[in-house]
Parts: structure tokens; C-alpha cells; sequence
């Protein structure tokens, strides 16, 4: 006799919020620039940290994750840590971000090539990286996909 484990995977809500907003159609970086400071509230944070939108097929929101936290001047990204979650989400597109606690609105070297990954990684799975936003301070951020890096 073998011993053979069954398992399940699951998504588990972990807070539930009303925010004023006027939709959750995520169609311009500007927008999604306030939901992400709005709801995750990073712009405050004095360590980095990485998370998405996760977008349906009409590009509104469905989820948003928080997926590292990371130190004063990095955080780390784990590919299959993002789309899993999207996956499990079922989203169709997503808006990666993270903050950059020095203040700094450039994106690294480090943020280029983790951002064309991921981008990579989610062709392959049919889910769109729209954008990656640079949160660095209130209302402050930068658009990677207004900056022709995406």
C-alpha cells in the first residue's frame, strides 16, 4: 500500500473594502496610479513592496495582491508567486507595481528586466502585463508603460 495525499487549491479573500471610486475600469496609468495608492497604500511605506491588479477581460478589477515585501532599497519577484495568483484570480491582464521608498521615480535595471519577465512569463499564459507603476510618494508615480519600457 501507497500513501497518497489529495490536495486542493483555493483563493482566500483576505479583507474586503468600499473605496470611492467612480469605477474599477482600469484604462489609463493615471487611474490606476490612485486605486494602487488608494488601496495598498504604499506611497507611505518606508520598505519596497511588489504587487498587481488583477484585471478581467474589460479591464476591471478583481483582485489586487500585495505579493512581497521587500527591504529599504528592494524587493524581490518571484514569477510563478505573480501568476499563480493570477491565474487563481483568472484574470485576463494585469498592472504590476511596487514603491520606491528613496523617492526615486526611475525605474532600475533590476525593475526593466523583472518587468520584461514578467511580461514574458504572462504571454505565454495568455495574461497581458498592461503597465508597472513606480509608486514614489503621494500622488507621485511613474508609468513604465508611458515610458515605452513595456
Amino acid at each position: 500500500m501507497k500513501k497518497i495525499t489529495r490536495y486542493d487549491v483555493k483563493l482566500v479573500k483576505e479583507e474586503c473594502k468600499l473605496y470611492d471610486l467612480q469605477d474599477t475600469v482600469m484604462d489609463s496609468s493615471k487611474k490606476a496610479g490612485k486605486v494602487i495608492q488608494m488601496i495598498c497604500d504604499i506611497h507611505n511605506s518606508a520598505v519596497e513592496k511588489f504587487g498587481m491588479l488583477c484585471l478581467n477581460a474589460r479591464h476591471e478589477i478583481v483582485g489586487v495582491h500585495i505579493i512581497h515585501v521587500g527591504g529599504i532599497s528592494e524587493s524581490l519577484v518571484d514569477v510563478r508567486a505573480v501568476y499563480q495568483r493570477a491565474l487563481l484570480q483568472n484574470a485576463s491582464s494585469v498592472i504590476l507595481f511596487h514603491n520606491h521608498p528613496s523617492g526615486s521615480p526611475r525605474p532600475s535595471q533590476a525593475d526593466i528586466i523583472s518587468t520584461q519577465k514578467l511580461k514574458a512569463a504572462g504571454a505565454t499564459l495568455d495574461i497581458k502585463v498592461l503597465d508597472h507603476i513606480i509608486v514614489y510618494g503621494d500622488n507621485k508615480y511613474t508609468s513604465m508603460a508611458e515610458s515605452g519600457l513595456i
